[in-house]
């Protein structure tokens, strides 16, 4: 398949450097942005041949994954009951059965369920077509501090920070920030385990800029905290950004 660009990012990656959260509001939750075709051309495709790698639903987080679709449906889709017409053009059918997977042919945007279990949330359903080097495998059914594992400044202090953070975020009061980061190559799916991340060198600029608009959302009835990504990738001759390889 050929690379799917971007023409621009929504926002100046230059501007507050990370952790750098801001509020939004919930109609301006879900973007379609200039590669929306080319971006669900992918992830159709990887539903159909690597579905085992990018979905996953744990059976606690049935109830919270039905509640995202209709979320979903009704911000993007509204009144949409059986079948909804894509940007692209292509028809997509409401499947109930498959929360996750419907949703990963709805939206540009990777969803992460994430639910409280004791003192931390847990990972607990996904489509994720688009990793910037991580293993839904890995990840999957583990709590945050485990899922951050190899992420070098993610230390006690950085996780119970962001811990606040998810016990915070309020409904219709969604959270958002971006990452960048620069690639060799312009593929969208790019898994890679713990073991290879740990031994990788920091990342310096590469031919692709690489950015995730990276969202918290609380569900209003289950109360389970959605982490969305929009990944914007760019040919690194296109535009200027800072080269910090941090995620």
């Amino acid at each position: 398949m050929a690379p799917v660009f971007q023409s621009s990012l929504p926002y100046d990656p230059a501007l507050r450097p990370l952790p750098g959260i801001q509020l939004t509001e919930m109609q301006a939750w879900l973007h379609v942005d200039d590669a929306f075709a080319g971006q669900m051309a992918e992830r159709d495709r990887l539903l159909a041949t690597k579905r085992d790698k990018v979905v996953a639903l744990h059976p606690d987080a049935a109830e919270a994954a039905d509640e995202l679709l209709d979320l979903v449906l009704s911000l993007a889709y509204p009144g949409a009951v059986e079948t909804v017409r894509r940007a692209d053009g292509q028809d997509v059918a409401i499947d109930r059965s498959d929360p996750m997977g419907t949703l990963g042919r709805l939206v540009q945007e990777d969803l992460i369920l994430l639910q409280k279990r004791g003192e931390e949330h847990h990972l607990t359903a996904a489509v994720l077509c688009f990793p910037a080097s991580w293993t839904l495998a890995e990840k999957f059914d583990r709590p945050l501090g485990a899922i951050h594992t190899p992420v070098q400044p993610y230390d006690e202090k950085m996780a119970k920070r962001v811990q606040r953070l998810l016990d915070g975020v309020q409904t219709g009061r969604p959270l958002w920030r971006h990452n960048a980061l620069w690639y060799e190559t312009a593929e969208l799916f790019q898994p890679k385990t713990e073991a290879v991340h740990k031994e990788e060198p920091r990342r310096t600029r590469g031919q692709f800029f690489r950015s995730e608009r990276q969202c918290i959302v609380r569900l209003p009835t289950t109360k389970a905290v959605v982490f969305s990504v929009h990944t914007y990738v760019i040919p690194a001759d296109r535009m200027q950004a800072p080269s910090d390889g941090k995620s």
